[in-house]
């Protein structure tokens, strides 16, 4: 049999000026969507409904005409028409969803709503809370109409609206009626700190309330699986780590980290990782997907090339890529779809889809269009801290990458220039992300870690190499979590220590804007 010879991707040369063409547009049009976005989001009110429709109308019908015009006119009628679309459709989304409200005259009544459990529980002493997703709701005896998705408590206490008759084994898909009361969602007026009617507004959760459980009005479990195939599975994970693994706190951690279950951490331990700096290693970060979508494609390219047939239908290259990207994304609404995870599969896939094509784009255009993405499913990602601080990060990488220098030792290098080439390397990543988040980081919290550089020169590399591989194997090899929770003992212990330094943390109040923009600018500079 001969060897069969595949052409070389990457080679192909597209007509002159058709690149430029496409970087130009990859390069602006994602900055033009975002800036639409945010300039609806600094809006008082939401434009009326013609304002609405006349944005996205200018914007569908220039996008239409750009293919008659010159390359550069083209390239800024797209732009322009991007902002305008933009502006129309989340002004048009966000009255859309604050037109579903619950009415003033319902608030504190007793409703009888049937409905499925549509989050993973999340309890404590108090009692559970949880996402509700309500299919019907009357109020004596009669139809009413409440917002769909509700955050609901079920409390524990000896008062007559608490909990006297307890939820019993409360998981994500089942369907149950009960009776609740509710009221509009609300938060405390807390200048520079968390906005819980924000939080409550992106989440599409348009009402709050708390279950009614008494002894002549009992509530009803109708149904034990009634949709959410995934909350069902990551209920099911949940529920083996915590048999599996008998010390609470690192069973919390290791949900996180196989399921984005950040709820199981405790609170304790949330406050243990704040001040040492590791906070956003316990959550599905981008560095956790990345490495799965590695080690997905390298499985799937080796057993591509079990099968002669499949190679020849299509090379074992790009099949890893492309399985790579689906198994990546699979984990990633596994694990809850954060904004980091929706970043880095958008990113994924550009790259997998630009190399299948033959092309080549710079990582701050493949960031820009991943940043599109995301807003595109979430326009108001741009108003979480997570968006700007996992953008923000990958954009210093890419642009203090040094472009000159040695060149790195090669796979017959010696093992200590390779171990060496590879410790500095981490060391020099570490000081960016230290040195240019810290400016973001004092903006949006008030605080930042001075013992976060050293924790995260550990807790990177022990999380990442070895607690989440084996939170996910586990799900094979149950005993894989009990090392697993011993690996993150020992995490915990040396993270404590840290912690207990007198200057391991540096609080200061909310600055005014201008210093805000004189320590982005200086952090910039020092990256």
């Amino acid at each position: 049999r001969q060897p069969l010879h595949w052409p070389r991707r990457g080679d192909r040369c597209a007509p002159e000026g058709q690149g430029d063409e496409a970087v130009e547009r990859v390069a602006s049009w994602p900055l033009a969507w975002l800036l639409g976005v945010w300039l609806q989001l600094q809006q008082a009110e939401v434009w009326p409904w013609p304002v609405q429709a006349a944005l996205a109308a200018a914007g569908l019908l220039a996008l239409l005409a750009i293919r008659w015009l010159p390359r550069h006119a083209a390239t800024l009628l797209g732009a322009l028409a991007l902002v305008s679309l933009a502006a129309g459709s989340t002004a048009w989304r966000a009255d859309q969803r604050l037109a579903e409200r619950l009415p003033a005259a319902l608030e504190g009544q007793d409703l009888q709503v049937t409905g499925r459990v549509a989050s993973l529980p999340q309890s404590n002493l108090a009692g559970t809370r949880f996402v509700f997703e309500v299919e019907s709701a009357t109020h004596q005896g009669r139809p009413v109409t409440i917002p769909q998705r509700l955050s609901l408590g079920w409390w524990r206490g000896p008062d007559a609206d608490a909990l006297l008759i307890g939820p019993g084994e409360l998981r994500a898909g089942q369907r149950w009626r009960f009776t609740v009361r509710l009221r509009q969602p609300h938060g405390h007026l807390n200048p520079h700190g968390f906005d819980a009617e924000l939080w409550l507004f992106e989440q599409g959760l348009r009402a709050t309330g708390y279950v009614r459980s008494r002894a002549g009005d009992r509530a009803e479990l109708l149904a034990v699986a009634a949709g959410y195939p995934v909350e069902r599975l990551r209920q099911a994970i949940r529920d083996r780590i915590d048999a599996a693994v008998p010390d609470a706190g690192a069973a919390g951690v290791l949900a996180a980290l196989a399921i984005g279950d950040q709820g199981a951490i405790d609170r304790a331990d949330w406050e243990l990782f704040r001040i040492t700096g590791v906070a956003h290693l316990m959550s599905i970060s981008g560095l956790h997907v990345t490495l799965f979508a590695w080690l997905a494609a390298a499985l799937v390219g080796r057993a591509w090339r079990w099968s002669s047939r499949l190679m020849l239908a299509l090379p074992a290259p790009l099949a890893g890529r492309w399985g790579g990207l689906l198994l990546a994304a699979a984990y990633a609404v596994l694990a809850g779809w954060g904004v980091p995870a929706q970043r880095t599969v958008l990113m994924i896939a550009a790259v997998v889809a630009l190399r299948s094509a033959g092309v080549h784009w710079p990582g701050p255009l493949i960031l820009l269009a991943a940043a599109g993405g995301v807003t595109v499913l979430d326009p108001w990602a741009l108003l979480q801290p997570g968006f700007w601080l996992s953008f923000v990060a990958v954009g210093l990488l890419i642009a203090s990458d040094p472009v000159r220098g040695a060149a790195p030792p090669t796979a017959d290098a010696p093992w200590h220039q390779r171990l060496w080439a590879a410790v500095r390397g981490g060391l020099r990543t570490q000081a960016v992300a230290t040195v240019g988040l810290a400016p973001l980081t004092l903006i949006f919290f008030q605080q930042l870690s001075l013992v976060g550089f050293v924790a995260n020169l550990v807790a990177i590399p022990v999380v990442t190499l070895l607690a989440m591989p084996l939170s996910l194997l586990g799900v094979l090899l149950p005993p894989l979590w009990t090392l697993g929770a011993a690996v993150l003992q020992a995490l915990l212990q040396g993270l404590a220590w840290l912690a207990a330094v007198p200057w391991a943390s540096w609080s200061v109040p909310a600055a005014p804007a201008w210093a805000e923009l004189l320590g982005l600018a200086g952090g910039a500079l020092l990256v």
